[in-house]
């Protein structure tokens, strides 16, 4: 068995580390909070208080055979996600050891900006409008050029979805209307599969650096979403309005594309549990899986919308 480290033990990130201690790995999880610390050691996890943002925090971390980087910016003053993502990043690599052999950084879909609905896929040109999309591609291009680069593997995810955090839920339930365009796509990814992704990551033997988009593959109409989730919901029929120019749902609306799995499926060999979004949606609003929260940032794969 093996030696793991977790920053960004959050909606994804704590998933990752209950099975790496199924399968009997040592499980280390570094967070800001000692009450979170105190709880994760009761599940048998080895909690580091320690703040990617604070160099002097980061010390005698141990060494492990996996790292996981799976931070997201909790919107605090001064924490946006150039701070986190790209100075936090840094901040880790400077004080890891040098034994590590995997290191799995999680990345957004957000990188590509707008393709008018095309499909992308790895190859695709990066042009990222939002400041936590900039954020993620330039901690790639970080870790593309470190000296760990062949010990990478970069993971793009879609909208994270799963018990406990299905979007715009209470939203429908009061019939009000969401703050979206009933057109463009939302590329999506169910936790479970999300978290099945990072364990093939750590396992692939694919020369590194590699990156992965990590979707369904089965992208969805907005509209045709909250539609289906309205239904199951027993809820009114959704209705829209263009959200504030101002606001992260309008730049997220603005991005709009299709997300390619192809490699994902070809070298990570994931298996989904849920092959599109009726599926989860299914099973959660059909009360088949445990609700899920955490209090933790749950990395830039995760976001107020699918994408």
């Amino acid at each position: 068995m093996a030696a793991k480290l977790i920053f960004g033990c959050g909606y994804l990130g704590h998933r990752v580390a209950r099975r790496w201690l199924a399968e009997g790995h040592t499980v280390y999880a570094v967070t800001r909070h000692v009450d979170r610390a105190a709880a994760w050691r009761g599940e048998g996890l080895h909690a580091i208080v320690a703040d990617v943002t604070r160099p002097a925090t980061l010390v005698d971390l141990p060494a492990v055979d996996s790292l996981l980087f799976a931070v997201g910016h909790e919107g605090e003053r001064g924490r946006g996600p150039t701070n986190d993502h790209v100075a936090g990043l840094a901040n880790v690599l400077e004080a890891i050891s040098p034994a590590v052999r995997r290191l799995i950084y999680i990345s957004s879909t957000g990188v590509y900006g707008d393709c008018q609905g095309e499909w992308i896929d790895e190859e695709t040109a990066c042009e990222p409008q939002r400041p936590s999309g900039r954020a993620c591609l330039t901690a790639e291009q970080m870790l593309v050029e470190h000296a760990y680069s062949a010990r990478t593997v970069i993971l793009r995810l879609a909208g994270i979805y799963g018990p406990g955090r299905i979007p715009r839920k209470d939203v429908l339930l009061a019939g009000e209307p969401i703050d979206a365009p009933q057109h463009g796509y939302l590329n999506l990814i169910h936790v479970d599969d999300a978290v099945r992704a990072v364990l093939a990551a750590d396992r692939v033997s694919a020369e590194l650096p590699r990156r992965y988009l990590i979707s369904d593959g089965s992208p969805v109409v907005r509209g045709e979403y909250y539609a289906e989730l309205a239904r199951l919901l027993g809820a009114p029929p959704p209705r829209f309005r263009p959200p504030d120019i101002e606001t992260p749902a309008h730049a997220r609306a603005a991005a709009d594309k299709r997300v390619c799995n192809a490699r994902m499926a070809a070298e990570l060999k994931v298996a989904l549990r849920f092959i599109d979004y009726r599926a989860g949606l299914r099973a959660i609003v059909g009360g088949t899986e445990t609700p899920y929260r955490s209090s933790d940032s749950s990395g830039p794969g995760s976001s107020a919308e699918p994408r």
